[in-house]
């Protein structure tokens, strides 16, 4: 999270009363992750959190703000978003998209929990249990819309970073970058099942807490990288971030058997996915090199920012490229 766009507090206790969420008493900038402008708000009512989309349009964010209220309502532990009491300047009565300072503006609940940076295979099990859970309460979901950070934008923003490339991450990048175009056009990638996928479940976006010694998965949040995109791809991403090494990129093999078995416990994989999950670890690796290495070298300009470094991810990808992970019968 970041702020790019300063609220004061007047400005976020009149339009959080617009909302009918009470007198705003606390306000605190969040400082974690690169995209929106976020503040933690605390009212008479509960806790919140308020987001100001810097990127994201206002014909774009229906698909994030409805598929969270989608989940939400199929028992998934995520963050809803509120909704407009009354016009009040913000929007009609039930909308769940608002404007704050000429941008657009959401409100969600502030989820009980905290994340946990060093998962264990057991966190790793429950994390691949909800995901599964989540892919198959997403597949009645109505809405449809691209993968905003898929394979054409890579094939866009890939060029724009090379110069600031060394030539050994340059020849990388681009060989990755043709075989990524390379699978996308393969009948094994084309029979991958499909639906809203995160696209960003990391560690930093789950939270936990503890019952009887065991912990419980208590929330998933950040859906604003979200999209319609193969299943598979939300299994690579998340592979990449809970089950690696974080000072090496290293594949942690108990952590993701873990985290495989119990997402299969719910969810199948078919054929096709078994066989193209290397492909689709890579993939996140490289989409996750490309759009840090876009924020490191074209930033844009935050009053709280705190960049992630983009040659973790590249480190993450040597290695999906040098020791793929096979699935175990």
């Amino acid at each position: 999270m970041a702020v790019y766009t300063e609220v004061s507090f007047d400005e976020a206790a009149s339009f959080l009363q617009s909302l009918g969420l009470g007198p705003l008493q606390t306000i605190t900038a969040c400082a974690g992750g690169i995209e929106n402008t976020n503040y933690f708000v605390d009212t008479g009512q509960g806790r919140y959190v308020l987001t100001l989309f810097e990127r994201l349009t206002f014909e774009q964010l229906p698909f994030y703000l409805h598929l969270m209220k989608h989940l939400a309502q199929r028992g998934i532990p995520v963050p809803e978003p509120q909704a407009a009491p009354t016009a009040a300047g913000h929007g009609e009565p039930g909308d769940i998209l608002h404007s704050l300072k000429g941008k657009p503006a959401a409100v969600v609940n502030l989820l009980r929990g905290r994340s946990e940076l060093a998962p264990t295979p057991v966190h790793c099990a429950v994390v691949g249990e909800m995901l599964a859970h989540m892919h198959l309460a997403g597949q009645d979901y109505p809405r449809q819309q691209a993968n905003l950070r898929g394979l054409a934008w890579w094939n866009n923003t890939v060029p724009v970073v090379l110069p600031y490339l060394r030539p050994d991450q340059t020849r990388l990048i681009l060989s990755e970058l043709a075989y990524q175009n390379h699978v996308a056009a393969s009948s094994a990638y084309r029979a991958l099942p499909r639906g809203p996928v995160h696209a960003d479940l990391f560690r930093d976006n789950v939270l936990f807490d503890s019952e009887g010694g065991a912990p419980v998965l208590t929330g998933i949040f950040d859906f604003y990288f979200a999209g319609w995109d193969a299943l598979l791809f939300d299994i690579g991403v998340s592979l990449n971030d809970w089950c690696v090494d974080l000072a090496t990129g290293v594949h942690d093999a108990a952590r993701a058997e873990a985290f495989i078995a119990a997402y299969q416990t719910v969810r199948r994989l078919i054929p096709q996915e078994r066989t193209l999950l290397p492909a689709m670890q890579r993939a996140g690796a490289l989409r996750f090199w490309t759009s840090r290495l876009w924020d490191k070298h074209l930033p844009r300009d935050a009053a709280v920012l705190q960049a992630h470094d983009p040659e973790h991810f590249e480190r993450v990808l040597r290695q999906r490229v040098a020791h793929p992970y096979s699935l175990q019968s």
